[in-house]
């Protein structure tokens, strides 16, 4: 598979829309190109390649990706050469229709052959016509891809891709096909190339991370990788995203309280509280099991920060039904949640189910579970005041810190604090303070900082470096020291 362009000066930017996953993609999209001899387009200047990468499951992502085609159709009518891909679970979805709608794209890639832009802009260059290549199944893993990260100090790595549920209002099992387990050995070694370039955060992305193992029959898998990760010397927080409810297991609790460097923050996904919807769902737990996982989840853990995410108005959601899920979230005291109002999903068998409920309905019962959320959240933020907490130090999370004066940082359990600063503290540097004050989405510490902790990741983002992964593929190695990296196999 050839990757050489034949001018290796022209630039590209990515546009990234969606959930982690997609803006892990986007990492490997930006490797690739950079492997292939493109360069990051500086700040505020047009792109010789724009890849928008997209998603299928947030509410108005089609008129999104065709509203952002439809502002990009001047600028590239203005800089001949320059060309326009389309890629991730919207590409997977609408295929040629892209190029339909919108014909001055050149490139629809899907979600399983990401590793084909390369040469598929090459093509449509060569050819001069649009190159539309949607594979069925995925071509490689995504981890045999070579990476361009965002962060000096924080890094995404994927345990699987792929989701085997079945939930009545997801589109992502058939866009992203079947659960596919990474060895651990591979996911080790990644962690470890992070690591060695000064990392100290990784978060491990899977659409269902606590299935992790069923390619290879090992029931315990995701807990005994939460252990061996958090054994690599000098990494010191290992976060994960998202856990289904269904399949946890005490042994995962059991390795977050256990392992220190594993965060004590949890996101459990609810999306309703009423049996009967999650049924309808096809969610495969009930309110009784999810409160109970929350239980043995704060009684091994009491400070443990727990999220998750919320559906209101699912077809045939009643009164009661609705009345069900405030008295969760009342119970299990969310330190946040993402809330959404349902939405029809063409392809999903809820976008065809009886019962779909007016917009005026969904919108009030939203209201009503977004303001007791905030009410939680608000009173579990107060109760940190006067805490000392340990802030890895964030670079763009705090849209007011010019105004302010503050920097801002994540704690273990993953709230975000803005904090008065002192001199020479950079992104990647970890600082001690106090909590002096709350809000109901962040914290405030304004006293003077305990201690501060120049970092290898604090050096790498003051320099404007970032780490780089090549593609890992290390066979079947098991869990335990990590296989040293070797180079991905060439095509």
């Amino acid at each position: 598979m050839g990757t050489e362009v034949a001018n290796p000066s022209r630039t590209y930017r990515v546009r990234t829309y969606g959930c982690q996953m997609n803006v892990h993609d986007s990492e490997r999209l930006s490797g690739l190109l950079e492997a292939a001899g493109y360069a990051a387009a500086p700040e505020g200047a047009d792109a010789d390649v724009v890849v928008l990468n997209t998603c299928a499951v947030r509410e108005n992502a089609d008129n999104r990706l065709y509203g952002n085609l439809g502002h990009l159709r001047p600028v590239k009518d203005a800089h001949p050469g320059m060309q326009i891909a389309v890629g991730g679970c919207l590409a997977q979805k609408d295929r040629g229709e892209i190029v339909r709608r919108a014909p001055w794209v050149d490139v629809v890639f899907g979600t399983h052959n990401v590793g084909s832009l390369p040469a598929l802009l090459e093509r449509a260059r060569h050819n001069a016509e649009a190159q539309v290549e949607i594979a069925e199944a995925l071509e490689v893993f995504p981890s045999t891809l070579p990476a361009k990260r965002d962060s000096a100090y924080s890094g995404w790595v994927s345990i699987s891709v792929g989701c085997n549920n079945t939930c009545t209002f997801c589109i992502v099992p058939a866009l992203r096909g079947k659960e596919e387990d990474r060895r651990p050995g591979e996911i080790l070694a990644e962690v470890q190339a992070l690591v060695d370039q000064g990392v100290l955060e990784v978060t491990l992305l899977g659409q269902n991370v606590n299935a992790y193992g069923v390619g290879f029959r090992d029931r315990g898998a995701f807990a005994d990788l939460l252990r061996a990760t958090g054994r690599i010397e000098g990494l010191e927080r290992v976060r994960f995203t998202s856990p289904h409810p269904r399949e946890f297991t005490d042994d995962v609790i059991e390795a977050m309280a256990e392992t220190p460097a594993v965060c004590h923050q949890l996101h459990m996904p609810l999306q309703s509280g009423s049996d009967d919807v999650l049924r309808r769902m096809r969610r495969g737990y009930r309110q009784d099991r999810y409160l109970g996982i929350i239980d043995r989840v704060r009684a091994a853990m009491p400070g443990a920060a727990i999220t998750t995410d919320v559906i209101v108005g699912f077809p045939g959601e009643t009164e009661a039904d609705f009345a069900q899920t405030l008295e969760v979230v009342r119970q299990a005291r969310f330190a946040s949640a993402f809330t959404f109002q349902y939405s029809k999903r063409p392809g999903t068998p809820a976008a065809t189910m009886d019962g779909q409920l007016p917009k005026e309905v969904v919108q009030e019962r939203y209201l009503r579970l977004t303001a007791l959320q905030e009410e939680i959240s608000w009173a579990e933020n107060r109760a940190q005041v006067g805490r000392t907490v340990e802030l890895l130090v964030a670079a763009g999370e705090g849209s007011k810190d010019a105004r302010t004066g503050r920097l801002s940082g994540r704690a273990r359990d993953g709230r975000l604090v803005h904090f008065s600063g002192g001199a020479g503290v950079r992104p990647g540097d970890v600082v001690e303070t106090v909590v002096t004050a709350a809000a109901p989405h962040h914290l405030v510490a304004d006293g003077p900082l305990l201690s501060h902790r120049r970092t290898r990741a604090g050096d790498a983002h003051e320099a404007g470096t970032r780490p780089t992964t090549p593609g890992v593929s290390l066979g079947m190695p098991g869990i335990g020291v990590p296989a040293p990296l070797e180079p991905a196999p060439s095509c």
